[in-house]
């Protein structure tokens, strides 16, 4: 059976991404590390096959994007949809926010979070 989550062959590509990750992902992971969201924890830069999820909880099987400028327009959103398409068909559930929204909004975002953890702890 071939591993699809956390490669080896894709450990540098996920600590490079860490080590250089926009501050609007820092800002979120600070919030939501140390299990600060109904006691889940979350883990930066996860791989799943040949992609890196911005945060993922493998308990609830819930990944967190972060979308700066890179993935405007009409090429980086159709990657993104089809990215996206291939992780939920393993049973992955995907919450997306943007730059802007955790700059002008965190605790807003905070708040999603919170309430999709425990919708999915609920189940």
């Amino acid at each position: 059976m071939t591993k699809i989550y956390n490669r080896q062959s894709d450990k540098d590509k996920r600590q490079m991404l860490r080590n250089s990750a926009p501050n609007a992902e820092i800002l979120l992971w600070q919030r939501i590390r140390r299990q600060q969201i109904g006691d889940t924890k979350f883990r930066r830069q996860y791989g799943v096959e040949r992609f890196v999820l911005d945060f993922y909880c493998p308990q609830l099987k819930l990944a967190i994007e972060v979308d700066g400028p890179t993935h405007a327009g009409t090429e980086p959103e159709e990657n993104d949809r089809i990215r996206q398409s291939f992780i939920e068909s393993l049973g992955v559930q995907f919450l997306r926010f943007t730059n802007v929204e955790i700059y002008q909004n965190l605790d807003g975002v905070i708040q999603i979070i919170h309430e999709k953890v425990i919708s999915l702890k609920e189940k």
